[in-house]
């Protein structure tokens, strides 16, 4: 699997159209476009996609690490991977 915050930004927005996006046809996920903004993920929404990182990229995300600077664009979230992998 490959590390680029590209390639990890379209496995997630995959992830998140197949589990959470699949009926709302009239929204795009754009890399910038704010989870919390538009409301992509509830709490239970938010614990699958860390079980989804940390299964799909060998990471452990830290109760710390769950925040909107981590977590609520598919760029901060390829980000993020990519320094958890690097670490």
């Amino acid at each position: 699997m490959s590390d680029t915050g590209t390639d990890i930004a379209a496995e997630v927005r995959a992830y998140l159209t197949e589990h959470y996006l699949f009926d709302r046809t009239d929204f795009t996920l754009g890399t910038d476009t704010s989870m919390t903004e538009h409301q992509v993920l509830d709490s239970l929404g938010v614990l699958n996609l860390i079980q989804f990182l940390e299964q799909t990229y060998g990471i452990a995300v830290l109760e710390d690490e769950v925040t909107p600077e981590n977590l609520d664009s598919l760029r901060k979230i390829a980000a993020f991977v990519a320094r958890k992998r690097t670490s």
